[in-house]
């Protein structure tokens, strides 16, 4: 794995990242993104991502990691390029993937377990059914109890958890996370990085996550790209080797940890205003 990020000149090819013991199961293929004005917001983007692991999209405001993460939804068209997902290509949304959005997207009328429910609901799911589903992927992100809540009467870390349950009720394979964590505070932020870490475990999903904060890439994450702005290309891909436990504070104090934490700011400050 190398670690020396500010010797990656702009546009230069990155270092390969350590070979994944898991297949593929997202791969982007020279995807290029040119918005209509002209901007270009992605150019030449190649990755792979293993089947039931947490990737990271990182980097500095204007690299396109959320223009990334919504082509891999088919949110959006790419400009060149394609993104396969199970070996299929990507034309649109589709039921082996699911977005946890940043803003919670809701409906602010419905209940929790209904808010949970939705995606069963649309796609036809028996009421009895969905609701038995819904209800179990409530207590799985810690929401037991809060089933007849609606929206309005929840904190934001509790908004984004049912956003969660949400996504992992429909059974998608992929779930694709823009920032989840930046509407809450710090202490709650710490927390659901802890529950995904459990639900990645129990789950077996694969994760497709943009962030802006390296310790929580860093901290969640099985593989993590680094991307460069003006326009988004790959700088680097890394695979951080931490050791994990039941104890997953201790993470947070591990000398592997704080070393990448360390080389990954020394490689991006270079793009801090």
């Amino acid at each position: 794995m190398t670690l020396a990020l500010d010797k990656v000149p702009d546009g230069a090819n990155p270092p390969a990242a350590t070979p994944a013991a898991s297949p593929p199961i997202i791969t982007v293929e020279g995807v290029s993104k040119t918005y209509d004005g002209g901007v270009t917001a992605l150019s030449g983007i190649d990755l792979a991502f293993p089947a039931g692991k947490l990737a990271a999209l990182l980097g500095p405001s204007g690299c396109g990691k959320t223009t990334l993460l919504k082509i891999v939804a088919g949110l959006l068209a790419p400009s060149a390029g394609r993104v396969t997902v199970k070996g299929r290509p990507v034309t649109g949304p589709g039921p082996e993937r699911a977005f946890v959005f940043q803003d919670f997207a809701l409906l602010p009328w419905a209940t929790v377990l209904r808010n949970a429910a939705f995606g069963l609901e649309l796609a036809g799911m028996a009421r009895r059914q969905r609701e038995e589903k819904a209800r179990h992927y409530v207590a799985e992100v810690g929401l037991a109890g809060f089933e007849d809540k609606y929206p309005h009467e929840l904190s934001g870390g509790m908004r984004q958890r049912v956003g969660l349950a949400r996504a992992l009720a429909v059974d998608a394979d992929v779930l694709l996370m823009d920032e989840p964590f930046s509407a809450v505070d710090e202490q709650n932020r710490r927390k659901f990085q802890e529950d995904l870490i459990r639900l990645r475990e129990l789950e077996n999903k694969t994760f497709l996550f943009v962030t802006h904060s390296i310790e929580e890439a860093v901290y969640l994450a099985d593989r993590i790209v680094l991307l460069s702005p003006h326009p988004g290309r790959v700088s680097q891909v890394i695979d951080p080797d931490i050791p994990r436990s039941d104890d997953v504070e201790a993470i947070r104090r591990d000398p592997v940890y704080l070393d990448i934490v360390d080389a990954i700011w020394r490689g991006l400050r270079r793009y801090a205003e």
